[in-house]
């Protein structure tokens, strides 16, 4: 059924993204010609004879986000192996005070009555506790650990002014973020799609998979973060680390982990 170069797997992700099974017009076909789909599978989208149901996209989705997960981990786990790490104090992102708000300004929207609004930043100048949410909705464990952070935020926030949520989206596309944030309704600013390139230095050194949370102080000190030097911590240690400033302990008391 299909030539030679395209897979099962390459239909299926045709089908499940750009939702081939719900509807086939010409506009359709030409995209199947293009990704190198022989006449005989078109044949059979149009006749409907090769359609997928409802249960059935829901798994073909999950499968690939799974697959795209393992394989999104398994370069930011090479990219990071090299020689053990040496004890060091804390890395900083950015180094000077205030600067972590320096980092953010201007940059940063919300979801707001159904669509992605400019934030209005100038709250975030006065915090002291910035945590930083690394996600994305292709990843199922993102989008299973986001309403846990929603629900947290919603408890701790209002008692907390001095902290603040920042997401970055690691989703493929401007829409992919929004329907992320609307989905999820995310109660804290994101920055912009369009002005994630010039905060990649971040991802790039201290992100090794999603979710991740970093916890920075106002001069973009590391207090916490998802992933030690050795391994996967998970978003909950940073979100328990969290909890112990809260509680009265010093920022200090939250040691790096190995």
């Amino acid at each position: 059924m299909l030539r030679s170069g395209y897979s099962s797997e390459a239909v299926m992700r045709e089908l499940s993204a750009r939702h081939f099974a719900d509807s086939f017009d010409s506009t359709v076909e030409k995209q199947l010609v293009q990704s190198g789909a022989d006449q005989s599978l078109i044949d059979a989208l149009r006749s409907g004879t090769y359609k997928l149901s409802p249960s059935e996209m829901a798994a073909t989705k999950e499968k690939l986000a799974d697959k795209e997960q393992r394989e999104v981990l398994a370069a930011e786990q090479s990219r990071a192996s090299g020689p053990p790490q040496q004890s060091a104090p804390a890395p900083a992102l950015v180094g000077a005070s205030g600067m972590t708000y320096l980092l953010l300004k201007g940059d940063l929207v919300y979801w707001h009555q159904g669509t992605l609004s400019h934030f209005d930043d100038e709250g975030l100048e006065n915090k002291k506790l910035y945590l930083f949410f690394f996600s994305a909705n292709w990843s199922p464990q993102a989008r299973k650990f986001t309403p846990q952070l929603v629900e947290y935020y919603n408890r701790i926030a209002p008692q907390h002014p001095e902290f603040e949520v920042i997401f970055f989206s690691a989703d493929r596309s401007p829409f992919g973020m929004e329907t992320y944030m609307g989905q999820a309704n995310m109660p804290w600013p994101a920055v912009d799609y369009e002005k994630l390139g010039s905060k990649a230095a971040i991802q790039n050194n201290f992100v090794r998979g999603l979710p991740c949370l970093i916890l920075v102080d106002g001069s973009g000190k590391i207090l916490s973060n998802s992933y030690g030097t050795e391994r996967n911590l998970g978003p909950e240690t940073v979100l328990a680390d969290l909890d112990k400033i809260f509680s009265g302990k010093s920022e200090s008391a939250v040691a790096q982990r190995p």
